[in-house]
């Protein structure tokens, strides 16, 4: 408690006497607002607070479905803990619709009260911690908008709980709590049988959901504009052409408008006849329906040629492969009848239906269409269409454009039997139990949808289940239907126009549905069957992405079980295909790659499954590597360096040299026909690649770079361009480059391993020059100059994510090793640094946060992380107050030594510890006590509480301390 008083007493000065005062910065006032450039929103810190609080209570005037979507997982975690809230809002202007209320009816660890309080206008939100609260006070409704995407501002402060003025918040939120209605069912109806939404709502409505065409009956189709996006999109098929290209792909995420994107550019380049090629005929009737919208013309200039239909006159045709690919059919048509071709999902176009087709036909442009141009086979769409991308745009920049409908995902835990998670090996009779199909409509009931009515769509992974699963929801009231590759045609249309026209609730199918369907009004898709592709997932996710009048945002409910593949998920979600597993684990942890109102969320149970998956998998196995890179392959048409792998989001260099050491043996391991480079060269690329690839310091990178043009450079050249890169340069770590690039620095093993001589070296007029061998191989060996070459120009885009100005960069990972060169130590001493060591006025601490059960009891610490800025830390056994080494440590701060602390969760996390800043101890707190030896025998410890410079982000926070 004391600690605490005096963090916040710190922490108060600092905000609002003096900024420049103390270290503490925990409890400091803070601005809250909406920064999408700077991945900022107030809706991280509502969820921070909810997180780790006791209690809470909101007092807000306004409250969307999507808002309270956003907080969802998050309550019913809280419920779990046995933690309850309370909600005070109202009527006010008749904002809040009637649905809300029987969404807050579902969370049943709050209360919710209204106040008929004339003009009740507040935003506040109040948590009550163990000793202190904290509270968000200013212009944040509970709406996704207010808490994501508008200019709000909001002060976050927090009090000690014997504080005045959260005596004065409590007392006014209890003051209208208790003259307040509570909501009941019976409240509800009557509202709703009086509810009448004012033009206030719908243009709120127009704020919480823009469209991209304000359709009308006067419209023309000229009145019709491309978007921004689809602007950019034209004027680079337009490119593509004026280059002199025939041919044109376009790689555009599900649901952002790639048939009207086409047809805007048919009507720019006006051919005289064009055809529009598709694999399923109920898409053809709307491809044509929206030319028609955008072309404009005479009724009979659009027709169909299909099984059913045979308009093949028509100017503009649209037809299906199964059709135009029979010979005769083909026959008809003169090769170069049709000037301009489109095909639709052309990632299937390795089919011998499609390839007779597109070899047939000698249009002047051709334009291919997918959302997944990546395929399993060997096939290479990027090869038919000559490399040309013409435009490209994924999942996370359509949602930054606002291009589809935001979507709310929940990661959901599957049903526990007998302390198991159930998994996709299950037998039937497990995945369609009564306690299962309960669990499962609990989770669609819970996370709910937009609209008035689910229309939803289920993915199940055998048939047999999906014919049970269908089977027992019917039993329980909802109606449901399977369709799986057995059904017709003619039956899939039907049943999705029942669900369209609401005689449906779910569709639930197996093996379609992934593509090549266009239901824009689904609001809820559940996923019953693990992650097997990110390509998979995202078609599925896709599949309720399409804007629509009826609904303001998707619900994605994913049930993840044991599955292995879980790790997928956030790879999915996020598009990084690095294979890094730091990364992944990021992307579960913190996930503001999701732009917009849409919200990624997992409950904390099923976030365990997927690190605990993560921790599992072998991302660099074989299989994994050469899909990668062979994908890149045909992306590009060429054999890639690493940087390509860089530039195209893929697998990410550190983690191909790790496994391969560098990249040319990496290049043999692919089979690729390359020319040879003697041993000495394979040593010096697997020195650059293992120890200056990661960027995590420019210097080296920096001076390499400047060699490999100039041959030579001068002491003063080399620092002026550290200055440039505003590099740090004092002497010690000029020194520390210098070790690295003689080997000096380096054990034994690792010196003959980099091939047992000096990099670089420096005469006595202080010029640095390349070795003679290497200077030869760099002139004679064109591989060797491309490979070393790459190697600096990926380490150099890779520092980026690194501050060059600072030594270590906080939250990002470093190894022992990392740390003895970046701290400038003379030798690589990383194998005898174990827990800690003072050293050249530096002592690295690092920590494994959650240990081994086959750890010894002797150095088994009770370090522990009390607070975000406080770490309770424990020496090694055996030391006493009067060990010089924690005399060193104790008086860090008179004699100037820099501590540094980095913390792992546990040891499946590899070598590297994130960085989490420069502590320093709490004199107050430092102890001499006893733990147990493996014997039973009492042994010496020190520990004391460590103050950090910063607080650690909440997330990692969360991360290393409750998840896992």
């Amino acid at each position: 408690m004391e600690s605490f008083l005096r963090n916040l007493e710190d922490s108060l000065r600092k905000g609002f006497i003096d900024q420049s005062h103390g270290r503490s910065e925990t409890y400091k006032p803070r601005l809250l607002v909406n920064n999408m450039k700077q991945n900022e929103d107030v809706l991280t810190s509502l969820v921070e607070e909810l997180d780790s609080c006791n209690s809470f209570i909101f007092s807000v005037a306004f409250i969307t479905e999507s808002g309270l979507a956003t907080l969802k997982s998050h309550l019913l975690d809280l419920k779990r803990k046995g933690i309850e809230g309370r909600i005070l809002t109202s009527t006010f202007l008749n904002f809040n619709q009637p649905k809300v209320f029987k969404e807050l009816m579902k969370i049943t660890n709050v209360e919710v009260r209204l106040t008929d309080l004339e003009g009740f206008h507040s935003k506040g939100y109040i948590f009550e911690h163990d000793n202190y609260f904290s509270l968000i006070v200013g212009s944040s409704n509970l709406t996704a908008q207010a808490l994501k995407v508008n200019y709000e501002w909001n002060v976050k402060l927090t009090s000690n709980e014997d504080g005045e003025v959260i005596h004065h918040f409590k007392n006014q939120f209890n003051y209208i709590w208790q003259g307040a209605k509570p909501l009941t069912d019976e409240w509800i109806y009557a509202y709703e049988e009086v509810y009448k939404p004012v033009k206030f709502q719908s243009a709120t409505k127009v704020i919480e959901l823009p469209t991209d065409y304000n359709i009308n009956p006067l419209e023309t189709a000229t009145s019709i504009k491309p978007n921004k996006m689809q602007e950019a999109a034209l004027k680079q098929i337009q490119a593509v052409r004026d280059e002199g290209s025939d041919k044109g792909l376009v790689i555009s995420a599900t649901g952002t408008g790639k048939t009207f994107l086409s047809a805007f550019d048919v009507r720019r380049v006006a051919p005289k006849r064009m055809l529009f090629v598709v694999h399923r005929e109920q898409i053809l009737r709307k491809a044509m329906s929206d030319f028609k919208r955008i072309m404009g013309g005479l009724e009979k200039d659009f027709g169909i040629l299909s099984g059913s239909s045979k308009q093949e006159e028509a100017k503009y045709l649209f037809t299906t492969v199964q059709t135009i690919s029979k010979q005769d059919t083909l026959l008809q048509f003169h090769p170069e009848e049709f000037e301009y071709i489109l095909i639709d999902e052309v990632h299937k176009a390795g089919a011998a239906s499609y390839l007779r087709v597109i070899n047939y036909f000698k249009p002047k442009f051709l334009l291919g269409m997918t959302a997944t141009p990546e395929r399993t086979d060997d096939f290479n769409i990027y090869e038919l269409f000559d490399y040309n991308i013409a435009y490209e745009i994924r999942l996370q920049e359509a949602l930054e454009e606002d291009m589809l409908c935001p979507f709310h995902y929940f990661g959901v835990t599957d049903l526990e039997l007998n302390g198991e998670i159930i998994d996709d090996t299950a037998i039937l009779s497990k995945l369609v139990t009564e306690e299962r199909v309960e669990h499962i409509i609990d989770k669609l009931d819970y996370y709910g949808h937009s609209g008035r009515k689910v229309r939803g769509l289920m993915f199940c992974s055998r048939k047999e289940e999906a014919v049970k699963l269908s089977f027992a929801l019917n039993q329980n009231g909802l109606q449901t239907v399977v369709l799986t590759g057995d059904n017709s045609q003619d039956e899939r249309i039907y049943q999705v126009n029942r669900l369209e026209n609401g005689s449906l609730d779910y569709i639930i199918t197996v093996d379609i549905f992934n593509e090549g369907i266009d239901i824009p009004s689904i609001n809820q898709v559940v996923m019953l069957r693990q992650t097997q592709s990110s390509i998979i997932f995202i078609q599925q996710l896709g599949r309720g992405l399409r804007k629509h009048d009826s609904k303001d945002f998707v619900t994605i409910i994913d049930f993840i079980g044991n599955y292995k593949n879980n790790y997928m998920i956030p790879i999915a979600l996020s598009g990084d295909k690095s294979h890094n597993k730091d990364n992944i684990r990021r992307r579960a942890t913190e996930t503001s790659y999701i732009k917009g109102v849409s919200t990624v969320n997992f409950e904390e149970i099923a976030k365990k499954q997927i690190f605990k998956s993560i921790n599992a998998s072998n991302l660099t196995a074989m299989k994994i590597f050469k899909e990668a890179y062979l994908e890149l392959k045909n992306r590009l048409g060429r054999i890639p360096y690493l940087f390509d792998f860089i530039i195209n989001h893929s697998i990410d260099p550190v983690v191909i040299a790790g496994k391969f050491k560098n990249y040319y043996l990496f290049l043999q391991k692919m089979k690729e026909e390359i020319p040879i480079i003697n041993q000495y060269e394979n040593s010096v690329l697997n020195m650059i690649s293992l120890e200056v690839l990661d960027g995590k310091r420019k210097n080296e990178l920096i001076l390499l770079n400047q060699l490999l043009y100039n041959g030579r450079v001068t002491s003063q050249e080399y620092t002026e361009t550290l200055q440039q890169s505003n590099c740090i340069m004092d002497e010690n770590t000029l020194a520390s480059v210098h070790r690295i690039f003689s080997l000096s620095f380096f054990t034994e093993t690792d010196r003959k391993k980099y091939g047992n001589k000096p990099i670089i070296e420096i005469n006595d007029n202080k010029v640095y020059t390349f070795n003679a061998e290497i200077r030869e191989g760099l002139q004679s060996n064109v591989l060797f100059r491309g490979l070393f070459m790459d190697v600096i120009k990926s380490g150099l885009e890779r520092s980026k994510k690194y501050q060059t100005e600072k030594r270590l960069t906080r939250y990002e990972k470093y190894t022992r090793k990392d740390a003895c060169k970046l701290l400038n130590w003379k030798n690589d001493e990383s194998s005898t640094m174990y827990g800690y060591k003072p050293k050249h006025q530096t002592c690295p601490i690092f920590v494994t946060y959650h240990k081994n059960d086959e750890v010894e009891a002797s150095v088994n610490y009770g370090d522990e992380l009390i607070s975000p800025e406080i770490f309770k830390w424990y020496t090694r056994s055996k030391r006493t107050l009067a060990s010089e080494e924690v005399k060193k440590i104790i008086t860090a701060k008179e004699t100037g030594m820099d501590l540094h602390l980095f913390i792992k969760k546990d040891d499946d996390e590899g070598s590297g510890f994130y960085y989490l800043g420069q502590p320093l101890p709490d004199k107050n707190t430092v102890v001499q006590d006893k733990m147990l030896d493996k014997n039973g025998k009492e042994i010496p410890v020190v520990h004391m509480n460590m103050i950090l410079d910063k607080p650690i982000e909440h997330k990692l926070y969360h991360y290393i301390v409750h998840e896992g």
